[in-house]
């Protein structure tokens, strides 16, 4: 948290670029490993976020939307099913090199497809905030 806040006050006193070096695991809303690079707390940002979400093998997120933001995710490696949808009756596959875009309001749920490999993905988001508008629910099953 120490080197969280000195890039904050260092933004805060020269207005400049801020670097957020190998940030910490976390275990996000969604119930995933989260490693939380650029947001409110850690640069001082105020309409964005930058992250990177891994969905381990075989894991699968918890249900949910972002109930005031708009989401982009570029998929750095693996192969992930996105279920969606009010009931995620619907899904879409993606691979590594793939941009996909979320809207706010619509519930999803990642699946990683590989049961030996790990997926990874950078989050991009128009929230300073890391996960306070993400909204949970477990509609049925995957």
């Amino acid at each position: 948290m120490k080197s969280q806040q000195k890039a904050i006050d260092y933004y805060e006193k020269n207005k400049g670029l801020v670097t957020v070096s190998t940030p910490q695991e976390v275990l996000s809303a969604q119930n995933l490993p989260y490693f939380i690079g650029i947001s409110n707390r850690t640069t001082g940002a105020k309409n964005i976020s930058m992250n990177m979400v891994i969905i381990p093998p075989a894991g699968v997120a918890e249900p949910h939307y972002h109930a005031t933001y708009e989401t982009g995710i570029y998929l750095i490696e693996g192969e992930v099913e996105t279920f969606f949808g009010n009931d995620l009756e619907q899904s879409i596959i993606n691979k590594a090199g793939d941009f996909l875009f979320i809207p706010p309001n619509i519930w999803h749920q990642p699946k990683n497809l590989s049961n030996t490999q790990e997926a990874r993905a950078i989050v991009v988001r128009n929230d300073s905030h890391e996960q306070e508008a993400v909204i949970h629910e477990k509609p049925k099953s995957i």
